[in-house]
């Protein structure tokens, strides 16, 4: 399976770009839903939401959409990671599994200037649930720093079956290594003189990796961080985030398109 879609719905520069001229701002989830196969949304990063916020996301997509959410701040900005368990607890019992079968893996997004601490990281990790009120839980976490670039790294995300981001971004580490049953892509690099984001030769490189990775491969190019993983399916995000926002919906559709999808 191979997902692609955006950052969240809400975003002005998306109305009449995006969304169709006069399409209220309560329809733009369903609207941008039926189009797209996924979101990530950012704003559970920042606030904390009641399941009723996250019922109503689930109640206003089609049954195969799927959200990725990214985690609460207070869970990953902080000096001792091993501490976060309070955190991480507050955050799950929220009410993300509201979103039932609709919950796509949850990201842990670290600050560029956070180091790897292999014994802290790997408690951090341990603190991880994997389900909860009987919704399986998937995680990806998104180190950006350098210092993360590295085989121990890779080894402790495999032993706790969480998956890593790989980042299409000058100032981010990219690591494509595919450590649990899914890949997570953020692809951070749309134009906005180029009407899809990506140039067709590009998007259809991004195709081809995608593809590559849903076989149990790593896509043309590509160097491991650490060791081979096992050669097995997976499932396969691509969400088109941050450079030139306007066009990142118009870069999904025609991924989307290219794929086959």
């Amino acid at each position: 399976m191979i997902r692609a879609g955006v950052g969240g719905w809400n975003f002005e520069p998306w109305r009449g770009t995006f969304f169709p001229d006069g399409l209220s701002k309560a329809k733009e989830l369903g609207y941008a839903s039926s189009k797209l196969t996924a979101i990530e949304v950012n704003g559970t990063f920042y606030s904390t939401f009641k399941p009723p916020t996250f019922q109503k996301w689930f109640s206003e997509t089609p049954d195969d959409f799927v959200f990725s959410l990214k985690a609460n701040r207070f869970c990953v900005n902080r000096r001792v990671l091993a501490e976060a368990g309070p955190s991480i607890e507050r955050f799950i019992g929220s009410g993300v599994t509201e979103m039932k079968q609709k919950l796509g893996p949850i990201l842990w997004q670290f600050m560029h200037t956070k180091k790897f601490d292999p014994a802290d990281f790997e408690a951090f990790l341990a603190l991880l649930p994997k389900a909860a009120d009987s919704v399986k839980l998937r995680h990806v976490v998104e180190p950006r720093h350098e210092s993360f670039k590295t085989a121990e790294f890779i080894a402790l995300a495999r032993k706790y079956d969480v998956a890593i981001v790989y980042a299409d971004a000058k100032k981010f580490p990219s690591i494509p290594d595919a450590t649990s049953d899914f890949v997570y892509a953020r692809l951070q690099d749309t134009q906005e003189d180029v009407p899809t984001g990506y140039t067709p030769a590009q998007l259809k490189k991004w195709v081809e990796a995608a593809k590559a990775w849903e076989a149990g491969g790593l896509p043309k190019g590509m160097e491991p961080v650490g060791k081979a993983a096992a050669k097995k399916k997976r499932d396969v995000f691509m969400f088109f985030i941050s450079g030139a926002k306007v066009r990142n919906p118009a870069a999904a559709m025609e991924f989307l398109k290219l794929a086959g999808k």
